[in-house]
């Protein structure tokens, strides 16, 4: 069946697509054929590789309910209340005005009800347009509403600028040729695809989507999705490929790190991987809703949605892909969204974590965070095992663009803010857990032997504040003696011995020391004596006490013989 929209039966499956089919625009067979050839004869514009991607995401149900580029009315009712013009939510446009001095003269040409051949950079047709729609694109109009600026250091803004020209052009698509997905298309999926193997294949009643962008996979995404596993029945990991900033890893190395750790620590029957072609379109909250309208498009149940989805610096609030969702009722949306909060390692609570779950101050954390974890990459070292598995972070290493450091050992942030990042406590303490430096470290004069120290700091006691803490606990709790090491015992006796000795000597100086010293500086008197041999005393009762079985049989006892708890009655 060729471009139908498929109208999903609400008995066998837990979810709906958006708009409530599930476009197919792609020609096959004798319909392809004709386009094919129809193609030919027609007026043909070229379009980037960031077209064809959005081409081949509406025709085959990634956008849905959207079957092409949006005319007017649609395009600024997006824009200016994040919805198509019959109220559908829909949170950025998908517009469509090309570049280039031959493209303008054709457009020129053009008029409603024509039809237009998009062509690749070889020229030959990835898809037709037919026209409904002509009208102004407004540059500023678009960056002001969809990023709320028109700062070029937006990318976002910037790309409109770049790749956008005066004239959209609206109407539905047909695609005549996917593009192949080199080394993904093996693992590539479409949204007929997902529908089946979740529902019909693996008999699911709920499944987590779960979208990601630049980083390779680490402990806060890992810390989602297995809460998400707690509870749903399944987990479908969606990485974006293809465009992305030159600085970050590339995206084979990316996808490569997740089917590592996935294959490693994941249930398999549970979790699926799979690239996501998609344009970055740097909309910050918005973005975030195109992501939980895409993952419901694929037959996602709910949305697992991270502190700063799709977050563009400090253009928005670390949390505003969160109270986003509040613009919309759960009913529209369709998708249960599923919020977290910024994702720590705290080395006293021994786990991730974030402020929900965790009262304890940012001088035991390390932090997760993305920028940094590619710093430490491209520094050549890998980054806490707490916040990154070796097995994501080795591959990644090998992926992340440029490598190493500058003529001026500087990588692309400055070293000081990279240690900031993931190290809060480093400025104001000496090293993880430990005491307050007496002053506080500029970020602005960290230096490269900063970050060394801190890497070699929290590998050598991230482990050792909770193992050191259990210690402590398990020694002076265990009654079964036979599971401590005699030698903390043994320790503890000697330094009592010691003790002793000295308050025995300091017991004859006291009885022997005059009352006035003939020398001050050379003679004591008794008082100072009485003064040392009080320390002493003291500091005997703070050592600890040397735990054997015969000190500790008082706790063991019960009120009734044992066999009586094993169920006999029995006098």
């Amino acid at each position: 069946m060729s471009q139908e929209a498929k109208v999903l039966d609400k008995k066998k499956y837990p979810q709906q697509p958006h708009g409530g089919k599930l476009v197919n625009r792609v020609l096959t067979g004798k319909e392809l054929e004709e386009a094919m050839e129809r193609a030919k004869q027609l007026p043909k514009i070229m379009v980037d590789l960031e077209a064809v991607i959005t081409l081949e995401m509406i025709a085959t149900g990634v956008l849905s309910p959207n079957e092409g580029f949006m005319n007017e009315a649609d395009y600024k009712s997006v824009l200016t209340k994040g919805r198509l013009s019959d109220g559908t939510i829909w949170p950025v446009p998908l517009s469509f005005a090309p570049i280039g001095d031959r493209n303008k003269e054709i457009i020129q040409t053009l008029s409603v009800g024509d039809e237009v051949a998009l062509v690749d950079h070889t020229t030959e047709p990835v898809a037709l347009l037919k026209l409904e729609d002509i009208f102004h694109y407004d540059r500023e109009f678009r960056a002001s509403h969809l990023f709320g600026t028109t700062d070029r250091n937006h990318p976002g803004v910037d790309a409109i600028y770049r790749r956008m020209g005066d004239t959209a052009l609206a109407g539905p698509i047909q695609l005549l040729r996917r593009v192949h997905w080199g080394p993904f298309e093996e693992l590539r999926m479409e949204p007929k695809d997902t529908w089946k193997l979740f529902y019909e294949e693996k008999k699911f009643k709920s499944v987590g989507g779960f979208i990601t962008g630049a980083n390779p996979l680490h402990r806060g995404h890992e810390y989602i999705h297995r809460n998400a596993l707690e509870e749903l029945d399944g987990l479908f990991v969606q990485p974006l490929v293809e465009m992305a900033k030159r600085e970050y890893t590339r995206h084979e190395f990316r996808m490569l790190s997740y089917r590592s750790v996935l294959d490693t620590y994941y249930p398999k029957e549970r979790t699926i991987l799979a690239p996501l072609r998609v344009t970055y379109i740097f909309a910050g909250p918005r973005e975030a809703v195109l992501h939980a309208l895409i993952m419901k498009n694929y037959g996602c149940t709910h949305a697992l949605i991270g502190r700063d989805h799709a977050g563009i610096g400090d253009f928005y609030d670390k949390y505003a892909s969160h109270t986003v969702f509040d613009e919309y009722t759960p009913e529209e949306l369709g998708i249960d969204i599923r919020l977290f909060h910024e994702v720590f390692y705290c080395t006293r609570c021994h786990t991730q974590a974030t402020e929900q779950t965790c009262p304890h101050d940012e001088k035991y954390r390390i932090n997760i965070s993305g920028t940094g974890i590619r710093e430490l990459l491209r520094y050549g070292v890998l980054p806490p095992k707490e916040i990154v598995r070796p097995e994501s972070a080795r591959i990644a290493m090998q992926g992340v663009q440029p490598k190493g450091v500058d003529e001026n050992n500087q990588a692309i942030s400055p070293v000081g803010k990279t240690i900031k990042s993931i190290f809060p406590y480093y400025l104001t303490r000496k090293g993880i857990g430990g005491p307050e430096r007496e002053t506080p470290l500029n970020v602005e004069e960290l230096t490269i032997e900063d970050l060394e120290y801190a890497i070699k700091d929290v590998r050598e006691n991230a482990d050792r504040i909770y193992k050191e803490i259990f210690n402590e606990f398990s020694y002076v709790s265990d009654t079964l003696r036979t599971t401590q090491p005699d030698w903390v015992a043994a320790a503890r006796e000697q330094i009592q011995k010691q003790q002793q000795m000295v308050i025995a000597n300091l017991e004859e100086k006291v009885d022997k020391a005059p009352e006035e010293a003939s020398d001050e500086f050379m003679y004591q008197d008794r008082a100072e004596a009485e003064r040392e041999l009080e320390v002493a005393r003291k500091i005997s009762e703070d050592i600890p006490s040397p735990l054997r079985k015969e000190d500790l049989e008082y706790r063991v006892w019960n009120p009734l013989p044992y066999r009586r708890y094993r169920g006999s009655d029995e006098e």
